[in-house]
């Protein structure tokens, strides 16, 4: 097995006045290391449109993951869906992405703005070869993966961004690939990348979009493990044997508490450096331990981390907030949502006495909940989480 991983991201707009995207997007994993990507586009807008992508979405990539050939998912999909009585069409339009063991891309596409690929920060025009399903023209291309390639697959409302507007022809496949092709440098996540591609169509519809516009990014990388420490063990005498046990983890490592950041110093035989710098208003100051990537408050950072991690999984809004930003919260962010493939949590059972006052918000459960709730988050994005209790 290699030592890559799949970054996958993606954000969608609708259609001015509809409440339901007519595009859909569905991740499936197919075993440990591969997973099926599919990005549909519903024929119309609206909840007919909704419909008709997640249908498509749904059957292709759960008929892939089970290793069923694409011939069958497709007969699948005109056999299911509805034909447009106007047009005569059977589906929506669509494209897969299929990585085979981090390895290999697989990609398929039907009717869809073909996928713009980067390799080594430039755009590179894959091979694409011509197949007929059931009367259906559709590309299939096979590409042998490398580190940093980047894959944008896009529903058809982002080149038709900005007609009679901003562009007499839309904005066009070249236009998008001139304007992200200098962000393949900036290291941005998969998320990051099609939350600006969207954005920037939005602002092409004059923030009226026309039609729906999806934009659907998988950025391949190195696997990097991050740690993340957060309270102190139920035990005392476990506290050696939990602190060996996250010090001997390869990656970063990040102490999160009070009393778990004392414990922490003095394992290593360092002392705790405390600063009473506020870099944000609701988020205690970090402190230094010699050895350790980051050390911060406990529960109050991690609430704040949570509460990002809700909005990165939606519409991204608060990344202006924690992706630029020196506080514990944002610190921590930017390690678990940008740098961690793999994010290995450590966490204490022990009974903070101060979180025990009836008048603080805060109690043992709420903490185990943040932990449980993070953890589902950080799953969502595409982490593969570890959580380990003391």
């Amino acid at each position: 097995m290699n030592n890559l991983c799949a970054d996958i991201g993606y954000k969608s707009i609708n259609h001015y006045g509809e409440q339901l995207c007519g595009d859909h997007v569905d991740v499936v994993k197919q075993g440990e290391n591969s997973k099926v990507i599919v990005l549909a586009d519903g024929l119309g807008s609206g909840v007919k449109a909704s419909i008709l992508s997640t249908l498509t979405s749904k059957i292709i990539s759960t008929m892939m993951a089970e290793g069923i050939a694409l011939e069958e998912c497709v007969s699948t999909i005109a056999a299911t869906l509805p034909i447009c009585s106007v047009r005569g069409v059977a589906y929506s339009t669509f494209t897969i992405i299929h990585l085979i063991d981090n390895e290999t891309a697989e990609l398929i596409q039907y009717d869809n703005p073909h996928i713009i690929f980067f390799r080594d920060n430039k755009n590179y025009d894959y091979p694409k070869s011509e197949m007929n399903i059931d009367g259906k023209k559709v590309y299939k291309s096979v590409i042998k993966l490398q580190e940093n390639d980047i894959f944008i697959a896009m529903s058809d409302g982002c080149p038709h961004a900005g007609i009679g507007m901003a562009y007499n022809f839309g904005w066009k496949r070249e236009d998008i690939i001139d304007f992200m092709e200098p962000l393949t440098l900036g290291g941005f996540t998969a998320k990051t990348l099609a939350t600006i591609l969207t954005d920037e169509c939005y602002k092409l519809y004059g923030e009226k979009p026309g039609d729906d516009a999806t934009a659907c990014v998988v950025k391949i990388r190195k696997r990097a493990p991050v740690n993340i420490l957060f309270g102190p063990p139920s035990n005392r005498d476990d506290a050696n044997r939990m602190m060996s046990l996250f010090f001997s983890k390869e990656g970063k490592h990040i102490v999160c508490g009070g009393t778990t950041s004392s414990i922490a110093a003095k394992f290593l035989g360092k002392t705790v450096k405390t600063t009473l710098k506020f870099e944000a208003s609701d988020v205690p100051p970090i402190a230094e331990i010699e050895g350790v990537d980051l050390v911060t408050e406990g529960v109050i950072t991690i609430n704040k981390v949570l509460e990002y991690a809700k909005d990165y999984l939606k519409g991204n809004e608060s990344y202006s907030h924690w992706g630029y930003k020196r506080d514990g919260a944002s610190l921590i962010c930017r390690l678990l949502f940008e740098e961690a493939t793999d994010i290995n949590f450590y966490v204490g059972r022990a009974v903070n006495p101060a979180h025990q006052n009836p008048d603080l918000p805060i109690n043992f459960n709420i903490k185990m909940n943040l932990v449980e709730e993070l953890s589902k988050c950080l799953t969502q994005m595409g982490k593969q989480i570890k959580v380990s209790y003391f």
